[in-house]
């Protein structure tokens, strides 16, 4: 193995244009371009996201190299999201290294998107502590909600999952009943910060380790919808007790889940992962659990939460030692799963 691997990492799976390059386990760069025109329709348009990304890929990458302070003739592979994503944010960035990579004879490795953002958590810097294996990682995006039970790097097994809506699409859609613009899920943070959960909603009942975000969004719509009825500023006027009873019963749900396999399995080596992992109640939630319970808990950096190249690039650096590269047939899946 050489003493310095230089790996570059693109992750374009929905949204955010992200390049990044490491050295070994340090990320020596970590550059990401956001897509502000999504805001004004609510969500991600799919096919807007793929032309925007078609417009950063270039100077995203060139920037990485520059922060990183290497060449392009240093690297030792180019790396890339495979899937899960949107097809068309994925073919960006997949023909992007699949060129590069040939331009510059070198491996090409292609990454899972989920199991990046477990692996977050053997970057450098990512944590004091790495995860010993077996551990157990709670993955909540806008489009996964997942307990995972981590064996290897690459040895995944999904204990529970969503069964329909992802726990960060709950705070969106929420936000958007609301009246707060997207993505709504960090506003909701920043407002139950200052409110109270003084209000009640149901927590749906799902089989086995299982999630179901679907029916408590239909509670929450009709609640407010009664609440408005009787009172037209009612939103208004108790915004902060609302985000924070949303907050509290997503919480409880999630922990709820968690509590269970850990008590199941013996594993009590637990850790958070992606975006809705920044939000403040769940860390909360799992810092109080460490305290309380004995359990050994791992939460990221909040610039590893989000889609980021830099977890591309570690995943990539564990796949490169064991020799795992892809050859110029490799393509794009949009549905690939965490546990392949």
């Amino acid at each position: 193995m050489l003493d310095k691997t230089y790996i570059l990492a693109i992750e374009s799976s929905c949204d955010d244009t992200s390049a990044s390059v490491i050295q070994n386990e340090q990320i020596l760069s970590n550059v990401v371009a956001n897509q502000e025109i999504h805001a004004k329709y609510g969500g991600v348009v799919p096919e807007l996201a793929s032309r925007a990304h078609q417009q950063n890929i270039l100077p995203v990458v060139e920037t990485a190299l520059r922060e990183a302070n290497i060449n392009k003739e240093q690297l030792h592979a180019i790396a890339f999201t495979q899937g899960p994503g949107l097809m068309g944010s994925l073919l960006v960035g997949t023909s992007f290294a699949k060129s590069m990579a040939l331009a510059l004879d070198i491996p090409l490795l292609a990454i899972n998107h989920m199991q990046a953002h477990i692996l977050a958590h053997f970057i450098d810097d990512a944590n004091d502590i790495k995860p010993n294996f077996p551990f157990l990682c709670l993955t909540i995006s806008g489009g996964h909600t997942q307990i995972v039970k981590v064996n290897d790097f690459f040895n995944m097994e999904i204990l529970g999952e969503t069964i329909d809506d992802a726990v960060g699409e709950a705070y969106d859609k929420t936000a958007k009943i609301l009246g707060l613009p997207y993505p709504g899920g960090p506003l909701i943070d920043k407002y139950a910060k200052t409110g109270l959960p003084v209000y009640k909603f149901t927590k749906p009942k799902v089989k086995a380790h299982h999630f179901s975000f679907s029916g408590l969004k239909t509670g929450i719509l009709y609640f407010l919808q009664k609440q408005v009825k009787e009172n037209p500023n009612f939103i208004n006027e108790n915004i902060e007790n609302i985000c924070a009873s949303v907050q509290n019963t997503i919480a409880e749900i999630l922990m709820d889940k968690l509590k269970t396999i850990v008590k199941e399995t013996g594993i009590t080596q637990v850790a958070i992962a992606g975006g809705v992992s920044a939000n403040s109640e769940i860390r909360k939630r799992l810092a109080h659990a460490q305290k309380h319970f004995g359990w050994t808990t791992f939460i990221p950096k909040f610039e590893y939460t989000t889609d980021n190249a830099a977890m591309i690039a570690i995943t990539a650096y564990q796949k490169f030692k064991l020799g795992l590269i892809e050859d110029q047939s490799i393509t794009a899946n949009p549905r690939l799963k965490v546990d392949v």
